[in-house]
């Protein structure tokens, strides 16, 4: 009994309850209080998930030329409203018995290639895109087409399939860009098994201009440069002005497609980061180039023209521009791709690094005169740009350097590093000789590029349209519609007097 006692006092002690089948042990302990009934889990709530203020469009597009395999036909993100057609305020494609082309249930654009739906979503992409490049650079504000004056809103309208021939052009009084279609010489022009498309037959190696990524951000820059400065167009000026137009457009194609990180990855990849590779990006219109018998595109941008090579012809001219600042592009890349090695991505670096030279080229563009803008103008600046950004000093060294061993501009500074590949291309502050100079002069001010008149006849069909031939200068310079009559004005006037006596 002791030992009964000792446990049953020690349980009291402790509270534990004594089993209900030991009896004569004493009091059980009281029973714990009932705890409340435990609440309902709260429903799960989900997370707001933000949405953009407007829902974009997909559209499948070729990155390049369709004979460009590295890349092939992707996706894009157009994140504006677009309506069927396709068409937006600024652009509005055409094409009689296709448009308006219907978007997907989805709301995209997406369409096989090689049909002509694809071709107005493919065309109507790139447009857009290149616009949208330079309006970045324009503090986010629209370029008006040299049209778009007094209140004026009309869009530009965009032909995929305009006509039969190998060639593409802007053309102001039209407001219109019209891409061309054609069989290479030499190619079979029927086949008893597929029905015409266009004229040719489905299996005909039928090249359509609208197709290549190159051609139509080629002919959107020559749009949005004769919105910026509407007199550049008129074959008075010199013929340097001329190739600032054409060289304008390629330029356009190279920026576009640095931009989207696609491009600049797969570049990168290819080259090892050395631009001066050959690469889809300097070869331009590689299809339209080799369907006219060239080893290669229609132009190349890596090239080593010099102004005493070219005489006046404006194809030939602008290929000395465009090659001074592939140049600069490639010099800046090298130099910042070394600089941030182990902080950035190459892609990433050729991204930012295109961007930054992209925009320097529209300021220095729009700064530049109205008329008669010579390629040292447009040089000059750049310097001052991008001195006034704060930029390291051997950017402007690579502007002087590449645009002086073109014959564009006096030498500042001796070009001996530069030409024994010396040169320190990875000092911030390298200058050649200490001075950081902002102005230079024209290398040659007797040169055919700047005396004589403009040879187009080699010129994308832009610069061929008879409007910046016969209409005044003056008139062009001005902002506003063309009509038919500004074009025939001599005529007319001629008639006039005529059958006034």
């Amino acid at each position: 009994m002791t030992i009964h006692r000792q446990e049953i006092r020690s349980q009291r002690e402790t509270g534990t309850q004594v089993p209900a089948q030991w009896p004569g042990r004493g009091p059980q302990a009281a029973p714990p209080p009932a705890q409340p009934a435990a609440r309902p889990a709260p429903a799960p709530s989900p997370v707001p998930v933000p949405l953009p203020p407007r829902t974009g469009h997909r559209v499948l597009v070729y990155k390049q030329d369709p004979s460009v395999t590295e890349l092939g036909a992707r996706l894009a993100f157009i994140p504006t409203v677009v309506l069927n057609g396709p068409a937006d305020a600024r652009v509005r494609i055409e094409l009689p018995g296709v448009t308006p082309v219907a978007r997907n249930v989805s709301g995209d654009f997406v369409f096989d290639t090689g049909t002509p739906e694809f071709d107005c979503a493919h065309t109507f992409a790139v447009v857009r895109q290149a616009m949208a490049m330079f309006e970045r650079h324009n503090g986010g504000e629209p370029i008006p087409f040299a049209w778009n004056a007094g209140g004026n809103t009309d869009p530009i309208s965009v032909f995929p399939h305009a006509a039969t021939g190998a060639n593409a052009f802007y053309s102001r009084t039209a407001q219109a860009l019209k891409f061309l279609f054609f069989t290479p010489e030499g190619a079979p022009s029927s086949s008893p098994h597929s029905p015409p498309f266009n004229g040719a037959p489905l299996d005909a190696p039928v090249v359509h201009t609208c197709r290549s990524f190159d051609i139509v951000a080629h002919e959107t820059g020559h749009a949005l440069l004769d919105g910026l400065k509407p007199g550049w167009l008129s074959a008075g000026n010199p013929p340097q002005t001329g190739g600032l137009h054409e060289s304008f457009g390629d330029l356009t194609a190279i920026f576009l497609a640095l931009s989207q990180p696609d491009q600049a990855d797969a570049l990168v990849a290819l080259t090892k980061g050395n631009l001066h590779d050959r690469s889809f990006l300097a070869d331009l219109a590689e299809e339209f180039g080799k369907a006219l018998g060239m080893p290669a595109g229609l132009r190349n941008a890596d090239n080593d023209l010099k102004l005493s090579e070219v005489g006046n012809e404006v194809h030939a001219i602008s290929q000395v521009f465009t090659g001074a600042v592939y140049d600069v592009l490639a010099d800046v890349f090298t130099f910042e791709m070394t600089r941030q090695l182990r902080t950035k991505d190459p892609a990433l670096v050729l991204i930012e690094v295109a961007s930054a030279l992209c925009g320097l080229v529209f300021e220095a563009i729009v700064a530049s005169p109205a008329r008669g803008a010579r390629y040292v103008d447009v040089a000059n600046e750049m310097l001052r740009i991008s001195a006034d950004r704060g930029e390291p000093a051997i950017y402007r060294t690579f502007i002087r350097n590449r645009f002086a061993v073109r014959e564009i501009t006096t030498a500042v500074t001796a070009l001996d590093d530069l030409m024994s590949g010396q040169m320190r291309m990875t000092d911030a502050g390298y200058t050649g000789d200490g001075r950081d100079v902002t102005e230079v002069g024209p290398f040659d001010e007797r040169s055919a590029s700047l005396r004589a008149e403009q040879d187009r006849s080699r010129c994308c069909g832009t610069l061929q349209m008879p409007e910046y031939e016969l209409v005044a200068p003056e008139k062009l310079a001005e902002r506003g519609t063309l009509e038919d009559d500004d074009i025939l004005r001599e005529d007319l006037e001629a008639l006039r007097r005529a059958f006034s006596k």
